[in-house]
C-alpha cells in the first residue's frame, strides 16, 4: 500500500471545532450510484428507507497526536 495516498493538506479554517448551530443545517454528504452530493442534515430523511439502520456516533474526539520513526528497509 502507498501511504502517500493519504497525504493531504487540510487548512486549518476548515476544521470543525465547534458543533454548527442549528445542528440541523449540519453538511450531509451523500454518495448516490452516480456520484455525490452536498445536502443538509436536515433533509436526511429524503435518503431513508424502513429498512434503514441508522447507526449514531456520539464518541468525542480528543486533541492528541501519535509521533513515530519509520524504519529504514534493507
Amino acid at each position: 500500500m502507498n501511504l502517500t495516498a493519504f497525504d493531504f493538506e487540510l487548512p486549518e479554517e476548515l476544521i470543525a471545532t465547534r458543533p454548527v448551530s442549528p445542528r440541523s443545517s449540519a453538511r450531509l454528504l451523500v454518495s448516490h450510484g452516480e456520484g455525490i452530493a452536498d445536502r443538509s442534515v436536515a433533509n436526511l430523511l429524503e435518503y431513508l428507507t424502513p429498512k434503514d439502520r441508522l447507526v449514531l456516533n456520539d464518541t468525542k474526539v480528543i486533541p492528541a497526536r501519535l509521533s513515530g520513526m519509520r524504519r529504514r528497509s534493507a
